[in-house]
């Protein structure tokens, strides 16, 4: 409607009910003289000079219809194209907003897959090939390691081997050093079935040997060499990373062993499977070996000084004790054991043993006993390597333990080729008093799986045990073990009554600490051993794969829907503005 106050349009009346065409608007005008007012639609915009009527030729002037608009008294809504534009403009801008809102927050961060890692440990009694893997984005520079395969080495992996070794270790191999090397084809091939063809050059791998290296080193420094020369140069030549064959330290055994009891017994912070520990937790470690023995755990905070190593996981350090203590391992203890039952026997082709079971007897050579750097000290006059000594088993318990008693008083000790005499225990070094828990592992829990005592038990069940064990016969040995080889079930009374005497004896457990050692092999399906630890430590040296980001759209998609709905919406605000500024 036109406001009042404002000029009316006039029409003659020859032009009654007559309508105008103007700019496609169709206007139909009502002036006051003689006529009814009727309903209009203002025209924006100032008209042509004149329009001419439909009927009778009639010219007429309207003046004064751009004052009507332009002073505010005549509008009408915007047009329809311009609504619409608006609409498209609104809802471009909700697109734009909703394709940052799910690019940002839609995001999924995909699996980062596995690395792998393999550790040949080249131990005392045989050689065993640990394969690990772990997710390849590490949480604070240490992996979550797990194992997932193993392979052990036995003698039958060796073919047409002169001489024969005495054992699958690798030190056994001093007289053919390649045979060492090609003894590990067997598991070498099996390994490369359990990881992936297209892991396998990404894919480290370490040897890593131990007590008994480290003995063959000082008695012939160039036949280890070439043992670990020849290992090298056969995994080198495998299609695995392979980073070296090396001897390992006394103390970086322990502390190996420590890690990965700890780390899977849940007491190392591992962020992808929510282990959380305090140091207050932390688990002492036992193993037993062939050639060594070693120990660690974490001091009470009085005597945190001795601790002798500091090591950094997870962003967590830890201060540990660990000693190991060369030839004092099973193997080698017990050929101290024979070598001083033989210097105490006047008859030295025939001696009893109360160690061996009754019925039972072992002819050795004597090369057998003194052929170790750990007996070489104990060797008699008129010594023969060739010459045999039997050993009749009586099956005593009691006189077993004194015997061993008497032998592993631990007052000396052999440190880097010879045997030192200390008035302190530990070569020296003041072991820390025992406290909190510990587990055994290795030589400790086959031993007492074989006498059904593992886990945690008393002292006193310890020796009911041992003692009913070593009372029977070698037939009721044979019976009680029929799957166990010879040379370990005849063995068990004599590992039983060491381990009674290194425990008690040489790390001064009493009958309270002792209820709180638990002799395991594995935790989850993950044996315990130095091994795992080693390659804990070694991914520390991995570097971590950045995380892969997959967003709901590609980029290409991302950037296209980006720039078409800004374009849109540039062209409406145009479009609009334009419009306002025309009706002006």
């Amino acid at each position: 409607m036109f406001n009042k106050g404002f000029p009316i349009i006039t029409l003659d009346e020859s032009l009654k009910n007559t309508s105008s065409s103007y700019n496609r608007v169709k206007v139909f005008l009502k002036c006051p003289q003689g006529f009814s007012e009727v309903a209009t639609y203002a025209i924006l915009g100032e008209m042509s000079p004149s329009t001419r009527g439909a009927k009778g030729g009639h010219t007429f002037t309207c003046p004064g219809i751009s004052n009507i608009a332009s002073t505010g008294g005549c509008t009408m809504g915007l047009e329809k194209p311009v609504a619409a534009t608006l609409v498209i403009l609104v809802s471009s801008v909700i697109v734009i907003v909703a394709i940052f809102v799910i690019q940002q927050f839609n995001k999924v961060t995909l699996p980062s897959g596995l690395k792998y890692g393999i550790v040949f440990d080249a131990g005392s009694p045989h050689t065993i090939v640990y394969v690990y893997n772990w997710p390849a984005v590490k949480e604070t520079n240490t992996g979550v390691v797990s194992e997932m395969y193993k392979c052990q080495i036995e003698e039958t992996d060796v073919v047409c081997v002169i001489p024969p070794p005495t054992g699958p270790a690798i030190f056994s191999y001093d007289s053919e050093p390649a045979q060492a090397a090609r003894s590990m084809g067997w598991c070498l091939n099996k390994t490369m079935q359990q990881i992936p063809a297209e892991k396998h050059k990404a894919t480290p791998a370490y040897l890593g040997a131990t007590a008994g290296m480290r003995l063959l080193q000082l008695e012939n420094s160039t036949t280890s060499a070439m043992i670990l020369s020849a290992i090298d140069d056969y995994l080198h030549s495998s299609p695995f990373d392979f980073r070296g064959a090396q001897i390992i330290s006394e103390k970086e055994e322990g502390i190996y062993g420590w890690i990965t009891a700890n780390y899977l017994l849940g007491n190392l912070r591992q962020v992808c499977q929510s282990y959380i520990a305090e140091v207050r937790n932390m688990l002492g470690t036992l193993d037993l070996g062939g050639a060594s023995t070693e120990i660690a755990f974490v001091p009470m905070l009085d005597q945190v000084k001795l601790a002798t190593t500091i090591i950094t996981l997870y962003s967590n350090e830890y201060r540990i004790f660990t000693q190991s203590l060369a030839c004092y391992g099973r193997d080698e203890a017990e050929k101290r054991y024979w070598a001083k039952l033989f210097q105490k026997s006047t008859e030295k082709s025939r001696i009893e043993d109360p160690c061996l079971p009754s019925n039972y007897t072992l002819t050795l050579q004597l090369e057998n006993i003194f052929g170790s750097l750990c007996t070489a000290a104990e060797i008699p006059e008129k010594y023969d390597p060739d010459n045999n000594v039997t050993f009749i088993g009586t099956g005593h318990p009691a006189l077993c333990l004194k015997e061993l008693l008497l032998v592993f008083k631990f007052r000396s000790f052999y440190v880097r080729g010879n045997w030192i005499q200390h008035s302190s225990r530990l070569a020296g070094f003041t072991q820390p008093k025992i406290c909190g828990d510990f587990v055994a592992f290795s030589g400790f829990y086959s031993t007492m799986e074989a006498l059904n005592l593992t886990g945690s038990f008393s002292m006193h069940f310890f020796h009911s045990t041992v003692q009913s064990f070593c009372l029977k016969d070698w037939n009721q040995v044979q019976q009680l073990l029929p799957n166990v080889i010879d040379s370990s079930r005849r063995a068990y009374c004599f590992n039983a009554n060491y381990i009674y005497a290194l425990l008690v004896q040489g790390y001064k457990f009493d009958p309270v600490s002792w209820t709180r050692i638990s002799f395991q092999k594995q935790v989850k399906h993950n044996s315990i051993g130095w091994s795992l630890g080693y390659m804990l430590n070694l991914t520390n040296m991995i570097p971590s794969e950045n995380q892969v980001i997959q967003m709901p759209m590609s980029d290409a998609v991302f950037t296209t829907l980006l720039f078409l709905f800004a374009a849109i919406v540039l062209f409406c605000s145009i479009f609009i503005c334009m419009s306002i500024i025309r009706s002006v």
